[in-house]
């Protein structure tokens, strides 16, 4: 009985053994596979779709929460606006900033995961005519966020290596973008300039305007001159090609606003750097100005009907008769930005594209209130009312038609994510 024992139980274990060992090494392997399809069929929608175009929202975002600040920030003007517009609580400039850095994260996490997941379509972004500009967006957001944070000072050392590591991807891409500029035939800037392009000119602005803050006047002048230098070629070049320009859909045209966030932006460069609002500044920020009111034709005429009429009304305008003439002018003004002729097609669907508006409209905000605490007058005062408010409201109208229209913010006929965008323009 016991040799019987031995011989029905000897084997048992030896069964057991191969048989667990089979098993494991043919369960592991299918759960895995079945685990990395699982992830992949979750993000694939999110991230082909995806692109550095949606860095439009952190970008407006970030922007909001540094003119927030600065307009809560104590100044020497005792102006009544300025009094009134620091009594905004510091509870909703926290809580902007703290939506601010959350999508700024979040959409980070995601270009990441595109980069890992998907590097194909990153390299084809790259070769975009108007998908390459947007990859100076993170960095242009992550340094207005550093501007705006409540935490630290621009004298500290976290200041420091931030604006460092935020500042050396833009010198990265300006080297590589405008070195095709330059060299090579079919990225030739004639060839591929856009509204966008100036986004690298606002890329260096910005990094002058964080350096200075710092203490740091060498490094500013060497990003601003790179800046300006560019940006006045890019200028010539957009105002040659504009009656031509097939290149951009009629979606993106909202990246014209562009074009006065530049001179803006530079305005507040040079503020920095040297200490006041001088004349340069100035002349930078009337530019931007003038571009703001000239994006369209319908602006112009509603001006000219208003100055017209009130000079047929009376022989002699006095300063206060006409101020309120162009208090009016710019009522009108502001009643066009939401839909003139230009931006029409743009605007009959909601697209990821409308935060193109808010960006421009908050840094022309932001060198108003520069401009109004240097020259000190109504009119000044004013002017960064009208615009601070229309920034302010146009952020907060974008932000409830994002949330009601969720299911557009990934559309399948992306004019960035076609397959001829890769392709220079004609």
């Amino acid at each position: 009985m016991q040799l019987f024992d031995k011989e029905t139980q000897g084997p048992q274990p030896h069964i057991e053994l191969v048989i667990d060992a089979n098993s494991s090494m043919s369960i592991i392997p299918s759960q895995t596979h079945s685990i990395s399809i699982m992830i992949k069929g979750l993000t694939l929608p999110i991230l082909t779709r995806f692109h550095a175009g949606y860095f439009r929202i952190s970008l407006s975002l970030c922007s909001q929460a540094l003119l927030w600040k600065t307009l809560g920030e104590p100044s020497d003007d005792a102006h009544a606006f300025r009094r009134i517009l620091r009594m905004l609580p510091s509870t909703a400039f926290v809580l902007l900033w703290s939506l601010a850095l959350f999508t700024l994260v979040s959409l980070s996490l995601l270009y990441i995961l595109r980069c890992l997941l998907h590097f194909d379509m990153v390299k084809n972004e790259f070769f975009h005519h108007v998908g390459v500009n947007y990859l100076f967006a993170p960095w242009i957001s992550w340094l207005l966020l550093l501007q705006s944070a409540p935490f630290f000072t621009p004298k500290t050392m976290y200041y420091l290596v931030l604006w460092w590591l935020f500042v050396a991807p833009i010198i990265v891409l300006d080297v590589k973008i405008y070195g095709q500029w330059f060299i090579k035939g079919k990225r030739f800037l004639s060839t591929v300039a856009n509204p966008t392009s100036q986004l690298s000119v606002i890329g260096n602005l910005v990094g002058a305007w964080a350096a200075a803050r710092m203490g740091w006047r060498e490094s500013a002048i060497c990003l601003f001159s790179l800046g300006m230098a560019h940006y006045l070629v890019l200028f010539v070049t957009l105002y040659q090609r504009l009656s031509e320009n097939e290149g951009l859909p009629a979606m993106l045209r909202p990246v014209f606003f562009l074009f006065f966030a530049a001179p803006s932006m530079a305005s507040l460069a040079w503020d920095s750097i040297t200490g006041s609002f001088d004349n340069s500044s100035k002349m930078l920020f009337f530019l931007s100005l003038f571009l703001f009111l000239s994006l369209s034709p319908m602006v112009q005429l509603k001006l000219a009907v208003v100055f017209n009429k009130k000079s047929l009304d009376s022989d002699h305008l006095d300063y206060k008769y006409s101020s309120w003439t162009c208090a009016f002018g710019l009522v009108q003004v502001t009643s066009m930005v939401f839909r003139p002729a230009l931006f029409k097609k743009s605007m009959r669907k909601f697209n990821v594209v409308w935060w193109a508006y808010s960006f421009p409209l908050t840094v022309l905000a932001l060198a108003s209130t520069e401009y109004a605490q240097e020259v000190k007058s109504g009119v000044a005062h004013g002017l960064m009312l009208v615009l601070s408010t229309l920034s302010v409201v146009v952020s907060l109208f974008l932000m409830v038609f994002t949330a009601l229209n969720t299911n557009c913010l990934l559309p399948s006929d992306d004019p960035m994510l076609s397959p001829g965008g890769s392709s220079p323009v004609p």
